[in-house]
């Protein structure tokens, strides 16, 4: 089964061809940052005007790099939430559109989901079952993943997701957007131990996470000293190594919590050098596996959302073909459930 894989959900436009017997064959990626970097976040209005500009032609690219037409399409995958509405309508009407006229099946695909799953189109993906730490700009959760469409939470941020405490902390120390490589990229220079930034919850007994009291400390320590640039790095560096070694013991409880010894790793923050520096050395000791995406599918990407489609149309053998829709901004993964 061919299928198209479409993400809109917010400030990338992401395409790919994902065949279930020849695996990833193509895909694109356009990103917004360069539009959305002179306003400091996303606007939500050019995010949804974009997407349509870009859509059609990146299509015609993976069709073009797959060598492959629109007849050769078996079915259509497209985030359905959650995300901006505006956005996401962009994405689901092409989806729908292109649908109707080529007859084929579409489905919904939960953007989470895709970021869960990323991880097993690499060569050597992981074997169900595993616990999975999804960490973006909007999520840091545990998940334990049994199989597709079988998900337990383990573990949630009780208030900023870890992606946007790097974004709040680069608009304390005035950096540019986007926030998380901004602050990584100057944390490089900064020097340890001049300052101790607190953990929160890394001793709470549970799996959950709080990011918002962190930010807050960073703001008190900015406002206390110069704001030149080695203070900056040095601030950037203990806040680097402050949620990192957070998600790094939290990942470690919840696979001895629950027993597994594979770990994956998805969503924007993945994709940080020290997290992984610091999961891998903490998962070799305890003689267990990470598993990450390649470094272009941490960010939102076609790519997981044809795959993750195509698992699901595989299963249900087809989906719909009345082409009615909707899509779902606010969308709990819980609510999936395994495709029959």
């Amino acid at each position: 089964m061919l299928v198209l894989g479409i993400e809109s959900s917010c400030d990338e436009t992401g395409i790919a061809l994902y065949d279930t017997e020849q695996g990833l064959l193509a895909h694109a990626l356009h990103s917004q940052i360069e539009m959305h970097s002179e306003y400091g976040g996303v606007v939500p209005e050019l995010a949804s005007r974009d997407h349509i500009r870009r859509a059609l032609p990146l299509i015609q690219k993976v069709l073009n790099d797959a060598k492959l037409a629109l007849s050769d399409i078996d079915g259509i995958a497209y985030t359905q939430g959650p995300g901006l509405s505006g956005a996401l309508l962009v994405g689901t009407c092409i989806a729908e559109s292109l649908a109707f006229t080529l007859n084929v099946p579409t489905i919904g695909v939960h953007h989470l989901e895709g970021h869960l799953l990323a991880p097993l189109l690499e060569e050597n993906p992981p074997q169900f079952p595993f616990v999975a730490l999804l960490v973006s700009g909007g999520h840091t959760q545990l998940m334990k993943v049994t199989s597709i469409g079988e998900y337990e939470l383990l573990g949630d941020t009780l208030d900023d997701a870890a992606g946007e405490a790097f974004d709040k902390t680069a608009k304390l120390l005035g950096l540019d957007y986007p926030g998380g490589p901004a602050v990584s990229k100057l944390a490089t220079q900064g020097r340890k131990g001049r300052f101790k930034l607190p953990r929160p919850m890394i001793n709470s007994g549970d799996l959950n996470f709080s990011f918002s009291g962190l930010k807050t400390a960073v703001l008190t320590l900015a406002n206390q000293h110069d704001s030149d640039l080695q203070t900056k790095a040095d601030i950037a560096y203990e806040f680097q190594e402050a949620v990192t070694e957070i998600l790094t013991v939290k990942c470690m409880s919840a696979l001895r919590e629950t027993r597994l010894d594979n770990l994956i790793v998805s969503g924007g923050v993945g994709a940080n050098k020290r997290l992984r520096e610091q999961l891998n050395f903490a998962t070799k000791r305890k003689l267990c596996h990470v598993h990450y995406p390649r470094l272009e599918f941490c960010t939102d990407n076609g790519a997981m959302i044809a795959f993750a489609g195509a698992m699901r149309l595989k299963a249900l053998q087809g989906n719909k073909l009345n082409h009615s829709f909707t899509v779902r901004p606010r969308w709990d993964l819980a609510e999936l459930q395994k495709p029959q």
